[in-house]
């Protein structure tokens, strides 16, 4: 075990996968340079030009040429450097990345990871700080994953690159920096949610940034009496059905939290279900369906806060 950053740790794990697969290249802008935060760092050094390529800003062309890379038996990790940027190359992702196993009977694979950081990155804007989860977890044929700690950022993109179909891989632009305890030999099984936090009184069902916000308001919920149980989904497609529907058996109050706009996100999925299949009594809390401003008290309207989510479930046990 080592401690490494959210950053250094998918560099690690993406380099380890490298060595032991010479299928495996990466493609994107400043790859060379170790990436925008650190997440490729070393990796042109150890493994070329050849497997670690910069590409022109054209997210259309990365996109495209890592679909083609994929069917000719490669296996590329594409870089997008935001979620924002990926809106460029929509049409590669969802026609033909998505889709190109089904429509052609199986002859065909894409095995690519796209990594499209999600999440407010502060003083970015509108056009830097979006979630959009929910547009990849409604698209038939990706898998959408979303790493929220070192370990999991490490482990979770060596199971994304292994899969075998195209990953929509979302870490967090404000996580890079977070440290923690990383073995990089570890594994993960994808579709698998973790309990953050053993609880009684209510469930947090939350991903991303806004775990370590849910395990916060765990805390203060906690010093009024109230025992949270939090849940880091993980995995939104497929999500783990059975240990969250575990949990809201046990605890009765299931909060969905996300980053993301509340209208039409992923939690609005996880409430529907979970109302048709338990009794438990549900909530979602999500962002403001507003651009995200630059200015800093604009921003700051965007947010979720520990405090604000803690209120939100506090209603739930009245």
């Amino acid at each position: 075990m080592a401690v490494m950053s959210y950053a250094a740790a998918a560099a690690a794990g993406l380099s380890a996968a490298m060595r032991g697969d010479e299928r495996i290249v990466t493609l994107g802008e400043d790859l060379g340079r170790g990436g925008i935060f650190g997440q490729y760092r070393g990796l042109l050094e150890e493994f070329g030009a050849q497997r670690v390529i910069d590409t022109p800003i054209s997210e259309a062309t990365i996109v495209g040429a890592a679909v083609g890379m994929a069917l000719t038996g490669l296996k590329p990790v594409v870089e997008m450097r935001v979620v924002d940027f990926a809106l460029c190359a929509m049409d590669e992702i969802v026609n033909q990345a998505a889709k190109n196993r089904f429509m052609f009977g199986g002859q065909g694979r894409v095995p690519a990871v796209i990594r499209m950081p999600i999440g407010i990155w502060s003083a970015s804007a509108a056009q830097h700080s979006q979630s959009l989860e929910s547009w990849f977890a409604h698209i038939p044929g990706l898998v959408v994953l979303a790493p929220a700690t070192p370990q999991d950022n490490c482990a979770m993109l060596r199971a994304a690159i292994d899969c075998g179909d195209p990953v929509a891989y979302l870490e967090h632009k404000e996580l890079w920096g977070l440290e923690g305890e990383v073995d990089v030999q570890a594994s993960v099984k994808l579709g698998s949610a973790q309990v953050a936090r053993v609880g009684a009184d209510l469930t947090i069902v939350t991903w991303s940034k806004a775990l370590h916000w849910s395990l916060a308001a765990a805390q203060l919920l906690a010093a009024r009496g109230i025992d949270v149980e939090v849940i880091d989904l993980r995995s939104l497609w497929p999500w783990d059905r059975e240990t969250v529907f575990a949990s809201a058996g046990k605890t009765g109050r299931v909060l969905v939290v996300h980053e993301a706009v509340q209208v039409a996100g992923f939690g609005a999925e996880i409430v529907a279900t979970l109302a048709e299949h338990t009794g438990a009594r549900l909530a979602r809390f999500g962002g403001l369906r507003i651009p995200v401003g630059y200015a800093p008290g604009l921003e700051a309207q965007a947010r979720l806060s520990p405090e604000a989510i803690a209120a939100r479930a506090e209603a739930l046990i009245v």
